[in-house]
């Protein structure tokens, strides 16, 4: 059986369960089905402080937001992450306002370039200059939201004469995902935040100096720049199932042209080229393989309860200030999520 087919096959299961689990443990629950998905909104006293999302190929991050936001009254709502290539700065500002107005302020709009797979492939944008398009992007979406008028004209994206009603006191955070030096440094120096993904642990060091180059361009401190991290997390007891997991579903992301060049400059040239090499052949097992037992810890948090806290804890003392807890493992999911509630976990 194919890992990474029963891994997605899987993905809507984990996802409902999960979330009515959550449900059932927290404060402020609103007992019904939203538009028939399974999807129930659910509030914190006792647990998590944020609920991210990410745009993939199941569900829209954007309209999971819109059904928490309404439903929701104290946790914050973010995006890791929103592909600048699907919607224009001007959509991205507008629907930014209404989730701004329904989350009365607790809405963060996380904006990136994604992958090569993702947008080319199976959106058909052409997947130019993301560097450029995220921070321009990012740029004109801020300056929406201020209430100004459009008047720009950038190497990837132009608008004119749009205005919209800012949010209050023109504050509403835009935060950019980022993997290597130069993006890195445009998130801390342009936006509000940086969100990592997928990086070996020994990167991170270089990953903070660079924003820390950022943010001090921008005038700002280290500390000032929030730094969020989607960790791919699972207590488990069977730590063999879980690198294989991971390597199922994350090795196709480093096969692409992104993550395979952050691979590289992470230090693990050779893991990138096999690889890549893997992928072209296709080969799952050459490419799945080269994600070495060492590789695959590094990179994800496995292990138990005590094991995954002390990483979470360490990534703390390193910089990273808002953990995004992430689990594949549809057997362990639940157990990974209740390991970090509030009343078993804290920094």
């Amino acid at each position: 059986m194919d890992p990474l087919r029963e891994l997605q096959k899987d993905f809507h299961l984990v996802f409902v369960n999960t979330i009515k689990w959550l449900s059932k443990k927290y404060d402020f629950v609103i007992s019904k089905d939203l538009g028939g998905s399974g999807f129930w909104a659910l509030g914190y006293d006792e647990g998590y402080d944020d609920l991210w999302f990410a745009v993939s190929g199941v569900v829209d991050a954007l309209t999971k937001a819109s059904a928490l936001a309404i439903n929701t009254e104290r946790v914050r709502i973010g995006t890791a992450i929103i592909p600048v290539y699907t919607r224009t700065p001007a959509v991205l500002a507008s629907t930014t306002r209404v989730l701004w107005e329904l989350s009365e302020g607790r809405f963060i709009l996380g904006l990136g370039s994604s992958s090569q797979t993702m947008m080319e492939n199976w959106n058909g944008q052409k997947f130019e200059k993301p560097l450029t398009r995220v921070k321009e992007t990012t740029q004109l979406v801020k300056s929406i939201l201020r209430g100004e008028k459009t008047d720009y004209s950038g190497e990837t994206v132009k608008s004119r004469g749009y205005k919209q009603i800012p949010v209050k006191d023109g504050v509403q955070p835009v935060y950019m995902a980022a993997l290597r030096p130069g993006m890195l440094e445009a998130a801390a120096e342009f936006s509000d935040g940086v969100i990592l993904n997928l990086f070996p642990k020994e990167a991170l060091p270089k990953m903070m100096e660079h924003i820390r180059i950022g943010a001090e361009r921008a005038g700002k401190r280290l500390e000032d720049v929030e730094v969020v991290c989607r960790h791919q997390v699972v207590v488990t007891d069977d730590k063999e199932n879980s690198r294989n997991l991971i390597r199922a579903g994350f090795a196709p992301y480093y096969a692409t042209p992104v993550y395979n060049k952050f691979l590289a400059w992470c230090g693990y040239e050779d893991v990138a080229e096999s690889i890549r090499d893997g992928w072209a052949s296709k080969d799952r097992d050459k490419t799945t393989g080269a994600l070495t037992d060492k590789l695959v810890e590094d990179i994800a948090i496995l292990g138990s309860e005590e094991q995954c806290h002390d990483r979470i804890r360490e990534y703390a003392e390193m910089g990273i200030t808002t953990h995004i807890i992430s689990c594949v493992s549809p057997k362990d999911s639940q157990r990974t999520f209740q390991a970090f509630s509030g009343n078993k976990f804290s920094i």
